[in-house]
């Protein structure tokens, strides 16, 4: 880690319709320069927002869920130089919006892009997919999980479902992660609250700070990301030092825009030391006390 003390963005994104390849361009230089401009050096973008690609292709093959992830695919060495490019011209480490990706044999995966100030890419791809990624979508899960190095840190990928299962979360951290990103589209109140509380407890459990990127407003034109649900914000342990309810910033309402926060991760990882409780270090005891089995007793 190069920095303890970092500031970070996350996206309250909006997916719109685009007039071109162009437009595309524009609005992603425009969003990078605003967060970069105000000192932002990590730059978390949501699950799903490189969707809005769609918006250019024929409305018959847009309106298809099967035909539009083969429509996306001429475009996607675009999208991901236009974020390389804005991550080396601002400084900054930039998680991309994420976007189907087909593979060589012939699968598609939701993968989220990572890029940092000096023009290095890699990838992180969803591990568990919704039941309409599966049965409806045809989106299938990656290879693995990952830990990045980064200028800003040790960065682990969480796509939204991904961060409802502690596990994934707790390999993340046993691989060196200093921090969770939790990039997320959710169409309903019920699935924004599922990812908000999961990435909420995974920083409880862990120790360990969660930024957490959703896409917001109507996309009606989209058969798959229609209506977008979510709040941006950056989550903590409910512990020393830090907010008491884990909350260190959120945005208030679905007005587009970034989020900024400013973190002290080694601030974080001493509460592994020094917090209130043990979580982080209590995860392998809640094991040893499974040892023996759940005794039923009878009381009636």
């Amino acid at each position: 880690m190069s920095n303890a003390i970092l500031s970070v963005a996350t996206a309250q994104y909006p997916i719109e319709a685009l007039e071109d390849m162009a437009a595309f361009r524009t609005k992603a230089a425009r969003w990078v320069h605003d967060a970069a401009s105000r000192g932002a050096e990590l730059l978390v973008f949501p699950e799903y927002g490189g969707m809005e690609l769609t918006s250019l292709l024929p409305e018959a093959e847009r309106d298809d869920l099967q035909a539009q992830l083969h429509g996306l695919q001429p475009w996607r060495e675009a999208f991901h130089d236009t974020w390389r490019e804005l991550a080396i011209t601002h400084g900054v480490t930039l998680l991309a919006p994420s976007l189907p990706w087909q593979r060589e044999d012939g699968r598609f995966v939701n993968r989220a892009w990572l890029f940092t100030p000096g023009g290095d890419a890699d990838f992180q791809d969803k591990q568990l997919m919704t039941r309409f990624e599966t049965n409806e979508w045809g989106i299938s899960p990656g290879d693995g999980l990952r830990v990045f190095d980064t200028p800003a840190g040790r960065l682990g990928v969480l796509i939204c479902y991904d961060s409802e299962f502690p596990l994934l979360a707790r390999a993340l951290i046993e691989a060196g992660a200093e921090l969770l990103l939790v990039p997320s589209c959710t169409d309903t109140q019920a699935g924004y609250q599922r990812v908000r509380l999961s990435a909420q407890a995974r920083a409880i459990e862990q120790q360990v700070a969660v930024i957490h990127s959703p896409t917001v407003g109507e996309a009606l034109w989209s058969p798959a990301v229609d209506i977008n649900i979510g709040h941006a914000a950056v989550y903590t342990p409910c512990d020393r030092g830090f907010p008491p309810d884990g909350i260190l910033v959120k945005s208030h309402d679905a007005t587009p825009g970034w989020q900024f926060a400013t973190l002290d991760l080694e601030a974080i990882a001493a509460l592994r030391e020094r917090g209130q409780v043990d979580n982080h270090a209590d995860w392998e005891r809640q094991l040893e006390r499974l040892g023996s089995g759940v005794e039923p007793r009878r009381l009636i």
